[in-house]
């Protein structure tokens, strides 16, 4: 959990609502759209609808032995940010999830029972017609934004070009459609992708080496492929050039036994493409949080980033 925020504000003020850009957060093609403001308006008004009933129905549901799953606010709290979190203005829910911080709701908690539920949500209501891709990248990106926020990774040096994603299926495996949403999906949140289809461990362990990567996302399509998984994670630890690099897995088998992830040796699993973008930032905040003074190749540490945030 990243409990330790260390020297990094607990507020949000005006100079840190200037310095948002949700560009970092969508792709350019859809940045530069003259109709957001009546997505956004139309998004807002289906996420009232839609959402914002189900995440209080999860709020109601959680359980209060596992207190990483609980989030400490209030059904009505949560109905005020939900409606906050596809709306025309960043600040206020920017301001509003770095209240929560502040109040000691820990990234987990908020991820588990508020953002991560809106993006599966999300994905329904495309899969259902109700908004179309342009529409979820638009509240993909939203989400992304705020759990930057409160995170406060949102300004760190040279944030577009850490914002890449190492996608690759397994050797044999024939699964590549669901790699290829995902890597769509990542690329509408404006993340660089590089995508491979059944390379080989030592060929992962050289991409990982010779470039930065923020995220590595495996999947499989069978049992059968756990093995050759595992070591293929160990080999990406061992060689990667960023020492606090995420891992993400997906599948069926993990869809069914999410605990599996573990097993194999990522850090989480995914349950859909739109889930996949926000886990992705998620991972990104968790490692620089965890390494904040590792150089990539640009210059500036992560670390005097964040203390100018």
């Amino acid at each position: 959990m990243l409990r330790d925020t260390g020297s990094m504000p607990s507020f949000i003020d005006g100079a840190v609502v200037g310095s948002l850009r949700e560009a970092h957060y969508v792709a350019p093609e859809i940045a530069a759209r003259n109709d957001l403001a009546e997505r956004r308006t139309r998004l807002a008004a289906i996420v009232g609808a839609e959402v914002v009933p189900r995440l209080a129905m999860l709020h109601r549901a959680v359980g209060a032995p596992d207190p990483v799953a609980v989030l400490p606010v209030s059904e009505d709290e949560i109905a005020a940010l939900g409606r906050l979190l596809l709306g025309p203005d960043v600040a206020a829910p920017a301001a509003y999830v770095t209240m929560l911080r502040k109040r000691g709701v820990d990234a987990d908690a908020l991820f588990l029972t508020l953002l991560e539920p809106a993006a599966r949500f999300l994905g329904v209501l495309w899969e259902r017609d109700e908004c179309d891709f342009v529409d979820v990248s638009l509240g993909l990106g939203r989400l992304q934004t705020l759990l930057a926020v409160f995170n406060c990774t949102h300004a760190v040096p040279a944030l577009d070009r850490r914002r890449t994603v190492l996608l690759a299926t397994m050797p044999k495996d024939p699964h590549v459609f669901g790699l290829s949403m995902v890597a769509k999906f990542l690329r509408s949140g404006g993340w660089t992708t590089v995508e491979e289809l059944g390379p080989s461990a030592d060929r992962l362990s050289t991409l990982v080496q010779e470039g930065w990567y923020a995220v590595v996302g495996l999947t499989v399509g069978s049992d059968r492929h756990i093995a050759p998984l595992t070591a293929a994670i160990g080999s990406i630890r061992a060689a990667s050039r960023n020492r606090a690099i995420g891992i993400m897995v997906g599948g069926s088998i993990f869809n069914k036994d999410p605990d599996l992830a573990r097993t194999v040796g990522a850090d989480a699993t995914a349950v859909d493409a739109p889930t996949a973008v926000l886990l992705a930032q998620k991972l990104l905040d968790a490692g620089l949080h965890r390494d904040p003074h590792a150089d990539g190749p640009w210059g500036p540490s992560v670390a005097e980033g964040v203390r100018a945030v």
